[in-house]
């Protein structure tokens, strides 16, 4: 995917979003409920690294990007990639515009990235999400099974489950149903059974 022939330092990719009883994300553009904890413990995960002077890369599609709440940017430890066929122009908090998830890593094997980034993130959409999925640097999805129905029109892809296997009490992962506004949520992290995913 490098237009150069130097190797290209894996990163970790990891995917990161939260559905409802019928895997919907979204409606009209937003999110259909209103969790400010689970927003908070989403947000903490982004923004996250473990070496000192190291950044995450966030990856959004246009759509997902423009329905964020501005006045929680710019993120802490963040590098933001908009992926986009339309603009031209870095909106604002935005470093990178690329035009598909090839560019991206395009992008991630060259310096100042190369060298910079620590994890990369995936926050939607669902283009993206089935794209990054499949790669294979891509080794989790953090998922908040939001346990309620909510009317959606965006939905999170199906993904393989003997592939991408729930772990129980995930380091850094509350393994307690959480409750907010009288919804009922937990917090999972699925990781990629390299075995599984190799056959």
């Amino acid at each position: 995917m490098s237009k150069s022939d130097a190797p290209i330092t894996s990163k970790p990719i990891k995917l990161i979003a939260a559905a409802c009883n019928n895997m919907g994300i979204g409606l009209n553009g937003n999110l259909p409920w209103n969790l400010p904890n689970e927003f908070k413990y989403m947000l903490n995960k982004l923004t996250t690294v473990e070496q000192p002077g190291k950044k995450n890369l966030l990856v959004w599609g246009r759509k997902s990007f423009e329905s964020f709440d501005e006045n929680l940017l710019p993120l802490a430890n963040s590098v933001i990639v908009l992926l986009t066929r339309k603009l031209s122009d870095l909106p604002k908090y935005v470093h990178y515009i690329c035009r598909d998830e090839a560019e991206v890593l395009e992008l991630l094997s060259m310096p100042p990235l190369s060298e910079e980034i620590e994890t990369v993130w995936v926050l939607g959409g669902v283009e993206c999400y089935k794209n990054m999925m499949r790669h294979p640097w891509c080794n989790h999805i953090y998922f908040t099974d939001i346990m309620a129905d909510f009317e959606c029109d965006t939905f999170f892809p199906e993904f393989d489950k003997d592939i991408f296997r729930l772990k129980e009490n995930y380091p850094g992962v509350p393994s307690e149903i959480q409750e907010e506004k009288g919804v009922k949520y937990i917090f999972q992290v699925y990781e990629k059974d390299q075995a599984k995913q190799d056959q």
